[in-house]
């Protein structure tokens, strides 16, 4: 797959099939736009896939904000690679995008990608005060010789499956829940930094650490049943998310994960941290040993769920 960003004047020469959107999460209610382009390429096999996104969501570009994420860039690259997007267009939010004229958007996205089929959402909206929609691009489909396909939300229980809908979900720690939007298990991705050593040295139980991006949504501060991915391969185990309450000093957030039955270093690694479904709260505990008696319990807690039923 080509990456393309940081640049306003991309440009494929062969003929293309498109779907623009913010696709953050990349969740079910865009399985059909996926499943359109994806059909359209088996019927004419000179077709290229592309994805038209922006680089950061426009919520946070002109705000004090920070904008909270369900994939980072890095992590919605990986994503599209994995279902045969040939390309993918992530289009710096800039002043002169933001203010550009609907019509304007169409030339020039229909132009410079040499467009043959678009694929949108109903709620799909651009340019200027989002005055452009999925009619306005019907309404230059014949100009510009491309078709567009127009799909329905998907639902979920008579509501539209949505980011919003993950997000609100996530906030409230039901992540079977949100792994059933997603249509995948909500994961945090990062690279095993040095901790402080309290786990194994301390408290007798190894754990590896994640930073994780500024920009990430994460779950409530609390203690998870995650599948750690490394290498190929995929340990059980579980995760706190917070900033560790009872340990003295100030403690950044973070994603700690103990690995069932695990001990090898993993410094510098690139893990995919999963998460399943939620144990308890994060909580201020009296004493180390107070801490370590709970943190076996959830030990405990995540190995009885993986003999219930779920394969690590």
């Amino acid at each position: 797959m080509e990456y393309i960003k940081q640049s306003i004047t991309f440009e494929i020469k062969e003929p293309t099939v498109l779907s623009l959107g913010k696709f953050d999460g990349l969740h079910r209610g865009h399985e059909l736009l996926m499943e359109y382009m994806a059909e359209k390429k088996k019927e004419r096999t000179e077709l290229k896939a592309v994805i038209f996104t922006f680089d950061i969501p426009p919520r946070g570009q002109f705000s004090n904000v920070p904008a909270q994420v369900l994939t980072t860039n890095q992590e919605k690259m990986k994503l599209f690679e994995s279902i045969g997007i040939d390309y993918l267009i992530e289009c710096p939010f800039t002043r002169e995008i933001m203010c550009m004229e609907p019509e304007t958007f169409i030339e020039k996205i229909a132009l410079q990608l040499n467009v043959k089929y678009m694929v949108v959402g109903t709620d799909f909206r651009f340019g200027h005060n989002r005055r452009g929609d999925y009619r306005l691009l019907q309404q230059f489909a014949e100009v510009y010789g491309y078709e567009v396909k127009v799909v329905d939300k998907m639902q979920e229980k008579g509501r539209d499956i949505s980011s919003t809908f993950v997000r609100e979900e996530i906030a409230a720690g039901h992540m079977e829940k949100a792994n059933e939007l997603l249509g995948y298990e909500f994961f945090v991705e990062g690279t095993v930094l040095h901790g402080k050593k309290l786990g194994k040295a301390v408290l007798g139980i190894p754990t590896i650490n994640l930073l994780p991006p500024r920009d990430k949504l994460l779950p409530p501060f609390g203690v998870y049943v995650t599948l750690t991915q490394r290498q190929g391969k995929q340990y059980p185990g579980i995760t706190n998310v917070g900033c560790k309450p009872t340990i003295e000093g100030e403690n950044p957030t973070g994603v700690e994960t103990h690995l069932f039955d695990v001990s090898e270093e993993m410094y510098g690694e690139e893990v995919k941290i999963s998460f399943l479904t939620r144990v308890r709260e994060e909580r201020k505990f009296p004493n180390l040993e107070a801490l370590t008696a709970q943190m076996n319990q959830d030990i405990q807690f995540g190995k009885d769920y993986f003999r219930a039923g779920r394969k690590s």
